[in-house]
């Protein structure tokens, strides 16, 4: 199933939200490799979506630093192990594992990660680096402020 962006992916830093609308495309592009069986496609999305994403996180790694992000050791140990396992399918795929089973298994996986990393792991930053680059936050709505209260007692 593609991933459809909504707003509550939006991080509110412009070049941030671009790159990860540019990485669900990736993931929405293998889905679609996937549907046509095209296993060279696969691969080549699954290569390009790799570099794309490795790049990124160094700019995101590097603007947490600028903001003196107070946990961006941490947050780069999240991309390292992500790029890590991402990694170990693209070796398989080399070493000839079935292509076209390997790339459901990551195209899961990826939804998986990239939903749950960006509203998380990224969501904390988000302060830092806003006020770091002096993007204005807009006050909070009663939505949610309501959505962060009940996030606070039911997780």
């Amino acid at each position: 199933m593609p991933i459809n962006w909504s707003s509550d992916l939006d991080t509110g830093i412009p070049v941030i939200d671009h790159q990860h609308r540019r990485i669900v495309d990736f993931v929405n592009d293998l889905e679609a490799a996937q549907v046509l069986g095209d296993k060279k496609k696969i691969k080549s999305v699954i290569d390009d979506c790799v570099d794309y994403t490795i790049s990124h996180f160094a700019f995101e790694e590097s603007m947490q630093v600028e903001a003196n992000y107070p946990y961006c050791k941490p947050h780069k140990k999240v991309h390292e192990l992500f790029a890590r396992k991402v990694a170990e399918y693209q070796q398989r795929i080399e070493l000839g594992d079935d292509v076209a089973a390997l790339s459901v298994e990551l195209h899961n996986m990826l939804c998986r990660w990239l939903i749950n990393h960006i509203k998380h792991d990224d969501a904390d930053y988000v302060a830092s680096v806003k006020a770091n680059m002096k993007i204005e936050t807009p006050p909070p709505t009663v939505e949610m402020k309501q959505k962060s209260w009940f996030r606070r007692l039911f997780g």
